[in-house]
């Protein structure tokens, strides 16, 4: 019952959200989300926590503000995602055209024939992002965590599709995501993932705004393995539109290199997000310090 709900949930939104008028769609989001804010459920607590690492100068009253803020960004993201598949992708990559800083960094990559590897974290509306990849360069490669229910997953599945993405279930796909990606960098194309959380035994251990967190291998790893561009992506909001720069990129040159990239990714991520913090959508738990001893031992050296 409870798969049937979610799996109706996200079928309304994006079977409904889609026809309502920006007039309506855009002030209802906004009020859902004051009322997740002051409701002060278990993701408006743990937004509170991250964002303290990210400006902990501020005050009690600052701080309530940049949740309010964060939990409104959090709510456009997803009126967004019901909404991009109606909406026109040429013109959507026309006002990132007009904004976008570092298209130079994905140039350069193709031009040395070996692709290119984007990492970003979850900031802003990194589909608006990927609809101007997509226009601009062709199909590029993601990987996507394999939702429940089923019915769930396909829907995501078709709707990133719809927008350009070739995408790779991160379980349950036969030989795995690597492989596949290795075979797009080869053949000098583009992988963007999402890579600032990894809170596994596989995760990279890295400091992230002063505290000991863990970030995902796999863009360095993917660098290492096809001498690929690896490059920091950096999504933000803006009142009439959306913000991209693509910047750092480095080459990565062996496996040992792989920490040092990494940490070099979350150094680029955290100083994205200290810009523009309300729009980074972090309501998990991300920091070592934050988990419980079960979950930190387990976790190993």
């Amino acid at each position: 019952m409870k798969e049937q709900l979610v799996d109706a949930a996200y079928g309304a939104g994006w079977g409904l959200v889609k026809l309502l008028p920006e007039f309506v769609a855009r002030p209802a989001f906004q009020t859902g989300a004051d009322l997740a804010t002051r409701r002060n459920g278990a993701g408006a607590q743990q937004l509170r926590r991250n964002l303290r690492r990210v400006v902990p100068g501020a005050s009690g009253a600052e701080l309530d503000e940049l949740v309010r803020q964060g939990m409104r960004s959090y709510s456009r993201y997803w009126k967004e995602v019901f909404r991009l598949p109606t909406m026109d992708h040429r013109a959507i990559a026309r006002q990132v055209d007009a904004v976008v800083v570092g298209r130079d960094v994905i140039d350069a990559a193709k031009e040395r024939g070996k692709g290119v590897v984007l990492a970003l974290p979850h900031t802003g509306n990194f589909d608006v992002s990927g609809i101007w990849l997509a226009q601009n360069y062709g199909e590029f490669t993601t990987v996507a965590e394999r939702l429940k229910p089923e019915s769930v997953w396909e829907r995501f599945l078709a709707y990133r599709r719809s927008l350009g993405f070739d995408v790779i279930p991160l379980t349950g796909g036969g030989s795995g995501p690597f492989r596949g990606m290795v075979q797009r960098l080869k053949d000098n194309g583009v992988v963007c993932l999402v890579a600032d959380r990894d809170l596994t035994s596989t995760g990279i251990p890295v400091t992230f705004f002063g505290e000991e967190t863990r970030m995902p291998p796999g863009p360095a790893r993917l660098a290492a393995s096809t001498g690929a561009t690896l490059a920091v992506v950096d999504n933000l909001f803006t009142e009439g539109g959306w913000g991209l720069r693509i910047h750092s990129p480095q080459l990565v040159e062996s496996r040992a290199d792989v920490p040092a990239a990494t940490q070099a990714l979350a150094d680029g991520y955290a100083k994205d997000i200290a810009e523009h913090p309300a729009d980074w959508h972090m309501l998990q738990k991300l920091w070592i310090s934050d988990l419980s001893d079960t979950r930190r031992e387990a976790l190993g050296p």
